[in-house]
């Protein structure tokens, strides 16, 4: 799912969710990923990032969704609906995620039993988009 904001005619945030998976002890559950996340810098501070997480997860609650990942600042995003993941019984799908940005929003399908290890889609390994790499030298 993606989404936009639009002042005027003119798109100035987006937020994209992605299919992703949960490796939960009972089964595969199908979950999203919210990355990335934008706003043109002349429009931030402005409420419009906080808007596009909200409809973004209000449009995951929609459909079912149980669960939502991401990997960002825990100051940002916990005030917005998430909470540190690894505290909430899920495990971070590399070692190279910061234990503070590995993040979940559970919404109203998610169940006591829905805990494992988060899994990303290949195009997130294939791309080289998980986690944080040490700067080149």
């Amino acid at each position: 799912m993606s989404f936009v904001a639009v002042v005027e005619d003119r798109v100035v945030g987006h937020v994209l969710l992605s299919a992703t998976r949960l490796d939960a002890p009972r089964r595969i559950v199908d979950v999203l990923s919210l990355s990335p996340l934008g706003v043109v810098p002349e429009f931030q501070r402005q409420g419009i990032g906080t808007q596009l997480i909200a409809h973004a997860l209000e449009a995951a609650d929609s459909q079912g969704v149980p669960l939502v990942f991401l990997e960002g600042s825990p100051r940002y995003y916990g005030t917005r609906g998430f909470e540190g993941a690894g505290a909430v019984g899920f495990r971070s799908p590399s070692l190279r995620i910061p234990e503070a940005a590995f993040q979940v929003a559970r919404l109203s399908a998610h169940e006591p039993w829905m805990t494992g290890t988060f899994v990303y889609s290949e195009a997130f390994w294939a791309f080289d988009c998980v986690g944080l790499r040490d700067a080149e030298d």
